[in-house]
């Protein structure tokens, strides 16, 4: 907590908001958008790479957040205070810290991938100042931060010759074991005995999450042997290369959002809904918009 306390001596308004936005590029969206655009037009495997690394990630942290409950900054020390702008986003439990473990999950990723020395060196000053954003933000402590990093780099090191060998029959398997990982947090989230003092906002948030994951990973699983089968193209001219982008991402825009509502509804509010949502989100962005792929491409053509 003093190191807490001397980054809020420190913070300015000028600061707190460039901070504040500099923090939003280790969330959810950047990473999902990052994932996309890798899959449409990069590299596949490179894709599957960086979904992988995010998706262990996130679910070792999430098991370690409502395992270890470790409460907010805020609340073990009450005369500390935090940037308000960063409240609303600062959801569960505090260890380890998620956008410590997306940003060097993603930025990682690209750092690893690339062969251009400035996206390399930005991906890297991301993934050292995102984390470093929570601690000026105070809604994490350096254990936090170092924790969720350490989680993504360990992932990052050792799934890469699993994601790039030659055969491509260890990614299959990895997915599944991925999958099972997912369905057993989803059941531990269900069913194991948490303490009645267990916090029911963070509780709810974790079980929310692990719906998430089981629904993502099992329609990644489905996009990957679709793809196996149909082979969508990632090369094009570069305004075809926009025109993926931008329409896939109004679609799964559409489908995240679109969905909420009716499945919510069906489901009675249950977070089985919310699984539901992110397995068909995962297979309009990777199966059903990647089948215009081929005929988008002959555009360029032309």
């Amino acid at each position: 907590m003093d190191f807490l306390y001397l980054l809020e001596d420190l913070r300015m308004p000028w600061l707190d908001a460039v901070v504040s936005v500099l923090t939003e590029l280790g969330g959810e969206t950047v990473f999902l958008v990052a994932a996309l655009v890798t899959l449409w037009c990069v590299d596949k495997r490179r894709g599957y790479y960086l979904l992988s690394v995010c998706f262990l990630g996130t679910l070792v942290n999430q098991f370690l957040k409502i395992t270890c409950r470790v409460p907010r900054p805020w609340v073990r020390d009450p005369n500390f205070t935090i940037v308000e702008a960063a409240r609303a986003e600062a959801t569960g439990y505090s260890f380890p810290s998620g956008h410590s473990t997306n940003s060097v999950g993603t930025y990682g990723v690209i750092a690893t991938e690339s062969r251009n020395i400035w996206v390399r060196t930005v991906s890297i000053a991301l993934c050292v100042l995102i984390p470093l954003t929570r601690l000026y933000l105070g809604v994490h402590t350096p254990a936090d931060v170092l924790v969720g990093s350490a989680i993504s780099l360990f992932f990052l090191i050792v799934l890469r010759p699993v994601i790039y060998k030659e055969d491509g029959k260890h990614l299959g398997k990895l997915l599944l074991g991925m999958l099972a990982l997912a369905a057993a947090f989803v059941g531990y989230m269900e069913l194991f005995p948490f303490p009645a003092d267990v916090e029911a906002g963070n509780l709810a948030e974790a079980v929310k999450n692990s719906y998430t994951l089981l629904g993502a990973l099992l329609g990644m699983i489905c996009v990957y042997h679709a793809d196996k089968k149909l082979n969508f193209p990632t090369e094009a001219v570069w305004y075809v290369q926009l025109i993926k982008v931008a329409v896939g991402l109004v679609i799964a825009l559409a489908v995240k959002e679109g969905l909420k509502a009716p499945l919510d509804a069906i489901f009675g509010g249950h977070m089985l809904a919310r699984g539901i949502r992110y397995f068909v989100l995962v297979l309009a962005a990777g199966i059903a918009w990647p089948l215009a792929f081929p005929r988008l491409s002959k555009l360029g053509r032309k």
